[in-house]
């Protein structure tokens, strides 16, 4: 191609160019002007009648006249005002029944489902050894308190020593002490509820041959209900022993019940970030269960922060602002965000509620720059929009 093809198809590209700047970008006209460019070829470049970057229709303020904006007024929320988490729930006691020796089980005096109270035999091992060791304890006992009774009524007459007595006083001591263990071994083989509750399902039969690490009966007591649940380390400094919880058991919808805050662990897990908190739940109608999984759900002060649209939002290269309009003029207030919601972006900066925050027309604002409010009593009649 000849070069001076090349050049007038450059020359056309550029002035499309041109013209599509001087139509779509917002300010193009000011540019030109401002560039001494004579006001028909501003015109005819930059027509008054373009949109721009404000849409079709939508008015546009004067050369030289204030911005149009949209505002929004600022309103307060509130934030880690509450919590919700999943726990799972625990009895208050629960203990695994194992016997304190050896033998043969000769009975389960209990069933899965029965209620016990502390103290109540549960099973009985074979005890017919320990029963004679007893009474053959008991017997040694009883010579041996005879024969002290005896040498102190020999003592008078000098017929023993004091040395005899004092000796047959000390068998007497060991024979008693014999049979105290004698007792304590044969009362050993019944094996009793360590405390009150519900017995869960018995996995052993009479006949059984058990050990110390054989698990006869669980039994909980389920008179309350522990839930443990983890919170995030924002609430650290919130959650305090004694506080009041509401939990929803899972397996129960539509039913609410009270408790209170009873322990708060001493450290943050490090890889989750959170904190451990046991609450406690009454149950005095006996429909929770151990293993159940609770939503916890607690109430707090929480922090109040003023809340924007997120259509507000600017960035920069301090980090992000909005625009604030007082008494007619743009101030431009920098935010730092708190939380994000689909709707609201919390921040927390130097605003109160009512204030007015730009939401539209930002591009054209500066700092102490004259803006106009759509809709507002003093607004100037909008230009008419192209295509009308």
């Amino acid at each position: 191609m000849r070069l001076w093809k090349q050049l007038i198809i450059g020359l056309v590209a550029a002035a499309a160019g041109v013209l599509l700047w001087g139509r779509f970008v917002p300010g193009a006209g000011d540019m030109l002007k401002a560039a001494g460019l004579p006001e028909q070829l501003v015109a005819a470049i930059a027509p008054q009648g373009a949109t721009g970057g404000e849409g079709r229709g939508r008015p546009r303020g004067t050369f030289g006249g204030p911005s149009l904006v949209v505002t929004r007024p600022v309103e307060m929320a509130l934030v880690n005002d509450r919590l919700s988490a999943i726990g799972d729930g625990e009895a208050i006691r629960t203990v695994i029944v194992t016997p304190y020796s050896t033998g043969n089980l000769v009975e389960v005096v209990v069933k899965s489902g029965d209620r016990v109270e502390q103290g109540q035999v549960i099973a009985r091992l074979d005890s017919d050894e320990q029963r004679i060791a007893a009474d053959q304890a008991r017997l040694t006992r009883d010579r041996a308190a005879d024969k002290v009774k005896r040498y102190e009524g020999l003592r008078t007459s000098s017929a023993v020593t004091p040395v005899q007595v004092e000796d047959a006083q000390a068998e007497l001591r060991a024979a008693e002490l014999a049979l105290q263990n004698a007792e304590l071994t044969l009362s050993r083989r019944a094996i009793l509820a360590p405390y009150g509750g519900i017995v869960g399902i018995i996995s052993v039969n009479p006949g059984d041959y058990v050990t110390t690490s054989s698990a006869i009966a669980r039994i909980d007591d389920r008179s309350k209900i522990l839930v443990d649940f983890w919170v995030p380390e924002r609430f650290v400094g919130v959650i305090d022993t004694g506080a009041p919880i509401i939990a929803t058991a899972i397996a129960r919808p539509g039913e609410t019940f009270t408790g209170s805050i009873q322990a708060v662990d001493n450290r943050i897990e490090q890889e989750s970030r959170t904190l451990r908190v046991r609450a406690e739940i009454d149950n005095p109608k006996d429909i929770l269960r151990a293993g159940m999984s609770f939503q916890v759900g607690m109430r707090f002060e929480g922090d109040r922060y003023p809340s924007v649209d997120p259509l507000a939002l600017q960035w920069s290269a301090e980090g992000a602002f909005v625009w604030r309009v007082r008494a007619g003029k743009a101030e431009r207030v920098p935010v730092r965000i708190i939380q994000r919601n689909p709707d609201k972006v919390l921040v927390n900066a130097e605003l109160v509620s009512a204030d007015e925050i730009v939401i539209e027309g930002l591009q054209r604002l500066r700092d102490g720059g004259d803006v106009q409010i759509v809709g507002s009593d003093n607004q100037p009649a909008p230009a008419v929009a192209e295509g009308t």
